[in-house]
């Protein structure tokens, strides 16, 4: 109901429970009315509430019967009588639930239904009450428990709600809109658009549903569609309640007035047959409620919140004698209800009272009511006879009497000894990593147990964890895993540890003592690092990939390119492909294809790895092809060569694909041949499970030569018929990529199985000659790194878990068949010295035995990728790499900035005259934004663990000339526009401010990534030597690599060995007279200073000539700085008088 129409002084509930009744009655009114009602002016005690037995109630009168308190204080919300049992519900403002058994209203249940809101309507069903509360719908039984409790969505406001059938349910409220809800799924089943928001009461016949709006509208609604039929606009405020009965509709409500709105006096009846209003009903009191007692007649009973009743008839004259009064204990009433019978009607009140009103006194609330069930006593039964035979039967149920004596479990001393549980061993890698201080051990945590946790094992027995779904599908977090400790530590997940320093001190020698490079793995999306590596191992793409370049900003061949540029010079250090995966994560099919992952669940290890690494395989290989099947000449960077490969065809196209023809079969004869080319083959494994023994070779041509039977369209039948599909090949690839689909514990019990039956059989044979086949193939095959067979017999231990051959033939038969068989020969290959299997896990790089990379034990072991490559491939490509980055990169170029303007330049480009020669100087300086915050954790001592370092990206890159007339002066200063979400700008330390990056608002020098990557890559590659402070740190976020004998770092070259770095401030100030970085930093002139300070590092060291006299100079440097607590004095007024001479001509900008 609404009571937006009420005086607001009417919601201040009195505290007293029992206020004074005075006898008030409408000015209206009669006073003479009064002479047969007695009210006690001094109160009503609240015992006095229930009636007595000898109250005579006349038959066919309504009187009151009794009175309850259903919650002191707490206003009743809601009354409903229950239409099973002979049950009245009161629900409370604070949702408090009720009930109350019989005409005598003893107590029968109470229990909290809402914590905070307010309980609006209760319906009784067969099992249990629903109740309605603001945005909750909860079904409980009679005696409490809950059955249901559906949580609606927290904008709802819900006000009604109408049973249509014995499982359907309306809820609506003052949101535009009724749901549907089904009461056996517990589901909303229909949500049904509302035109007048606001449905307030609900009400149903035969023919409509009738909608309450709180504008003061009636909807009568279509009972199949719910669409509106009809609609009356009953008043003009606000409706209050309304009933059906027959065909007739009777409503109250408010009226708008001058002073807001008023109790309208006048009843609006409507004929439901002629749908049109009838004469409206005035009547004495003010209507909040009422309802059809339909008996002999249609009589209305209309209820004023004061607490006044009157009866009338809808379609005759309310008569003043039809009016009686309830005695509220509080000021209002707030609900009323009329039992199914009509013989009790029950009143509410604001102090928690309720009023049961009868028109005999033994009434009945429904016409049949099935019993009700109450709570029996404890009732103790004689205890069940026990049956000793049971091995079984717990002693606890024997009944033991009190005795003093001893008791036969009461073992002497003598016959008995405390053993107390052996406490489990030291982990053998914890005593040998412990280091003893005193009496005190400290070691590492190896992680190979539960944190807090010890496992007990009472029996001594190696568990077998030969369950495929017990390993865990990434490498992070396997170290969390207790049951995988049978896997060996350099398969396992390697992390970087930082310290204050970063990497500087981080012994990645200890991982890669080899000259190959690793690659960081801590780097969003960095699951792809093997992968990267498989490629690079790969001569021809290796080769033909860095002769790539195009005029694409996000091309996955150039950076890739660069990529492998970067492995090519690195020596033994790790890379990262920060650049790679910066122009990965903008492909949209790559997000499509589930290839981005979040940082939550790559931390995690959520998500299947092998699947994600086969998709990824498929989309770099395909992705690839096409940025390489671009034949347009590039613009942007001029002389960078043409395609190596045919026209319509790639590099990638070339080396992986293989073009296939896909025969499609009708059962009526038609059949049908497409021509399509794939870049790679899934293995797809045979159905039985005899475990018999299937060759992989066997394996492999029937994933190739595929055969199955699906629906397909058929145009000769011009319906879908079941078809049978095979797919031959017309020529063979050069290398063969194959993902191995072992996705399931069922194709992990594949390989298992075929590993046990090759080793048997391996066994068999150990002592026979094994021959050799000297027949040469079309295609003959080796595994990528794969060396010969050896000729010494391998161990028992080296056969195991080997299913995969390290070498397969393939061969075109002469009727297009195809001939695939494993093939094992002991045959060097031509030019070949020296062979080694590697394992590379991100950056480490290890050695490992030849059989160890064909040993696949599935319990922690699985197959993802296998490439093989065709025996002397690399003699059918050039593999000479030619730099397709020319001086033209250097020249002048457009900004992306809209609103630059010339005046705004701060850089003059090179001159064809002043392109760099080897060995000349070039300033070099770099600022940064964040990208994302560093994660790090306190220690118990309180010192600061990293757990990932911030993630950076280059904003500005400047670039000086180091000699020559022009000395001082950039030919680079480029903005880097950047797509990804900028966390911290750091406008203290870089000098970049929002904005700058935003090539719509930014009146910068704004250019592209690659653009300014290219720029260094040709200075790197023509042999310049940079000069800067902190170079390292620049070039590993700008991700280049650049050769140690061309950087000349103002960092080490003031620096003493076990001592603190300087800052460029600092050095600056002492040695130059320079104050610089004042308020924030400008690479300009940190590039300009790290020129001056290589030049007086010349000066002062002789050109390195007198290291002595030098070393004298860094102590008077250090003993400075110790006095001056390394900060630049900041007198005020005045200049270094060599800030202004050094560069003059720069004023020429």
């Amino acid at each position: 109901m609404n009571f937006e129409g009420l005086d607001p002084g009417l919601a201040e509930y009195a505290p007293a429970m029992h206020s004074a009744l005075d006898p008030v009655l409408d000015a209206h009114l009669n006073p003479s009315l009064l002479q047969n009602v007695e009210l006690d002016p001094e109160g009503v005690a609240l015992e006095a509430l229930p009636v007595q037995e000898s109250v005579h109630i006349m038959e066919g009168v309504y009187s009151e019967l009794h009175s309850v308190v259903a919650e002191v204080g707490v206003p009743v919300s809601v009354s409903h009588f229950d239409l099973h049992e002979e049950m009245l519900w009161v629900g409370s403002h604070g949702g408090h639930a009720t009930s109350f058994f019989g005409p005598a209203l003893e107590r029968y249940s109470s229990f909290q239904v809402n914590g905070s809101d307010d309980i609006r309507q209760i319906q009784s069903l067969e099992n249990g009450i629903l109740f309605l509360t603001k945005n909750n719908l909860k079904y409980m039984a009679r005696g409490g428990l809950i059955i249901f409790d559906y949580l609606l969505d927290e904008s709802e406001d819900m006000h009604s709600l109408l049973l249509t059938d014995s499982s359907t349910l309306l809820v609506g409220g003052l949101q535009n809109h009724i749901l549907e809800i089904d009461l056996n799924t517990v589901q909303e089943t229909q949500k049904y658009a509302v035109e007048t928001p606001g449905v307030t009461i609900m009400r149903q016949t035969n023919r409509f549903f009738f909608c309450g709006h709180t504008s003061g509208k009636v909807s009568l609604r279509d009972l199949r569609t719910f669409k509106v039929e009809h609609e009356f606009d009953a008043f003009s405020g606000s409706l209050s309640d309304f009933d059906v009965h027959g065909n007739l509709l009777a409503a109250c409500g408010f009226s708008s007035r001058l002073t807001g709105l008023a109790c309208d006096r006048f009843l609006k009846v409507y004929d439901l047959r002629m749908m049109r209003a009838i004469t409206p009903l005035q009547v004495h009191v003010d209507p909040a409620f009422l309802r059809f007692i339909p008996t002999y007649t249609s009589r209305l009973a209309i209820i004023s919140q004061s607490g006044q009743c009157q009866f009338c008839e809808p379609t005759g004259l309310a008569n003043p004698a039809d009016i009686f009064h309830v005695n509220p204990v509080g000021p209002l009433l707030m609900t009323f209800d009329v039992s199914a019978s009509k013989q009790a009607l029950a009143f509410g009140d604001s102090e928690g009272c309720v009023h049961l009103w009868t028109d005999s006194p033994e009434p009945s609330f429904n016409p049949y009511s099935r019993e009700t069930e109450f709570a029996l006593p404890c009732l103790v039964d004689s205890l069940p006879p026990l049956d000793w035979s049971q091995d079984l039967l717990p002693l606890s149920l024997i009944p033991v009497p009190l005795t003093t004596d001893t008791l036969l479990s009461d073992w002497p001393a003598a016959n008995s000894a405390p053993a107390p549980r052996r406490a489990p061993p030291v982990d053998a890698e914890i005593l040998r990593t412990m280091k003893k201080v005193g009496f005190i051990g400290y070691a590492p945590n190896p992680r190979t147990r539960l944190r807090n946790q010890i496992p007990y094992r009472l029996k001594e027995s190696d568990s077998e964890f030969d369950s495929f779904s017990q390993v865990t599908e990434s490498p992070i977090g396997r170290e969390e895993e207790p049951h995988l400790h049978m896997v060996s530590k350099k398969y396992r997940k390697v992390t970087i540890k930082y310290s204050k320093l970063g990497l500087e001190d981080f012994d990645f020698k200890h991982y890669n003592k080899t000259l190959f490079a690793g690659l960081e793995p801590h780097i969003p999306n960095a699951y792809c690092n093997c992968m990267i590596q498989v490629l690079y191992f790969l001569e021809p793409v290796r080769c033909l990939i860095q002769n790539h370049l195009c005029q694409k900003e996000f091309c996955l061949a150039c950076e890739l390119g660069f990529l492998f540029h970067m492995l090519d010079l690195s020596r033994g250090d790790p890379c990262q492909g920060s650049n790679f995966l910066r122009a990965f994560r903008t492909i949209p099919e790559a997000s499509a294809l589930g290839l981005i992952l979040a940082d939550s669940d790559e931390a995690s290890g959520k998500g299947n790895l092998a699947r994600l690494i086969q998709r990824w395989n498929r989309f770099i290989l395909t992705q690839l092809h096409q940025d390489m099947q671009e034949l347009e000449v590039p613009q942007a960077y001029r002389g960078a060569g043409g395609s190596f490969c045919s026209s319509g065809d790639s590099v990638i196209g070339q080396l992986f694909s293989c073009e296939m023809e896909n025969c499609s079969l009708c059962r009526c004869g038609s059949e049908t041949v497409r021509a399509s080319s794939t870049l790679l083959f899934t293995l797809s494994y045979p159905e039985d499970k005899t475990g018999k023994n299937c060759d992989f070779a066997q394996v492999l041509k029937r994933s190739i030569c595929l055969e199955q039977n699906t629906q397909a369209w058929c145009d000769n039948c011009e319906k879908y018929q079941p078809t049978i599909q095979t797919r031959n090949i017309r020529h063979l690839p050069d290398i063969l990529v194959i993902n191995c689909e072992v996705n399931s514990l069922k194709e992990a019990d594949f390989w298992r199985v075929q590993a046990e039956v090759a080793f048997k059989m391996a066994i068999k044979k150990r002592g026979g000659e094994i021959s050799k086949n000297k027949e040469f193939a079309l295609a003959d095959w080796k595994e990528l790194g794969s060396p010969e067979g050896m000729l010494m017999c391998p161990s028992i231990e080296e056969l195991k878990n080997v299913w995969l051959p390290f070498s397969i033939r393939m061969k075109m038969t002469k009727n297009k068949g195809l001939d695939v068989c494993n093939w094992t020969d002991g045959d060097e290959m031509q030019g070949v010295t020296h062979q080694q299997w590697y394992l590379f896990n991100d950056f480490l790089i290890e050695p490992i035995d030849k059989h160890e990379a064909v040993q696949f034990d599935m319990n922690w072991k699985v197959p993802a990728i296998l490439y093989y490559i065709k025996r002397n491939l690399n003699s059918k490509y050039n593999l000479n790499i030619k730099n397709p980055i020319e001086a033209s990169v250097l020249l002048a170029e457009a900004s992306l900035a809209r609103k630059q303007r010339k005046t705004h330049t701060t850089f003059i480009p090179l001159m064809l005259n002043e392109m760099p020669q080897v060995g000349d100087l070039v300033g070099l300086d770099a600022e940064f934004v964040t990208l994302n915050e560093e994660e790090a954790e306190l220690r118990s001592d309180g010192t600061k663990s990293t757990i990932k370092p911030s993630q950076m990206s280059v904003a500005r890159i400047t670039c000086v000339r180091g000699q020559g007339p022009n000395e001082g002066i950039p030919f680079i200063d480029d903005y880097i526009s950047t797509q990804e979400q900028v966390v911290d700008y750091l406008t203290q330390y870089s000098g970049i401010k929002p904005g700058d990056l935003d090539a719509k608002i930014s009146s910068k020098h704004l250019t592209t990534l690659k653009s300014t990557y290219l720029k260094l890559r040709f200075l790197i590659d023509i042999g310049v030597k940079f000069v800067g402070h902190g170079l390292q740190k620049d070039f590993r976020v700008i991700n280049l690599m650049v050769p140690k004998d061309q950087v000349l770092d103002t960092v080490y070259l003031f620096h003493m060995p076990r001592k603190r770095m300087i800052s460029l401030r600092f050095l600056a100030w002492y040695f130059l007279d320079l104050k610089i970085q004042g308020e924030t930093h400008d690479s300009i002139e940190d590039a300009r200073t790290a020129l001056q300070l290589y030049r007086k590092y010349l000066e002062l060291s002789k050109n390195g000539t007198e290291p002595e006299s030098f070393h004298k100079v860094l102590k008077g440097l250090y003993e400075k700085g110790r006095k001056m607590d390394w900060k630049v004095p900041e007198p005020e007024g005045q200049t270094s008088p060599k800030s202004a001479a050094v560069f003059s001509s720069v004023l020429a900008l």
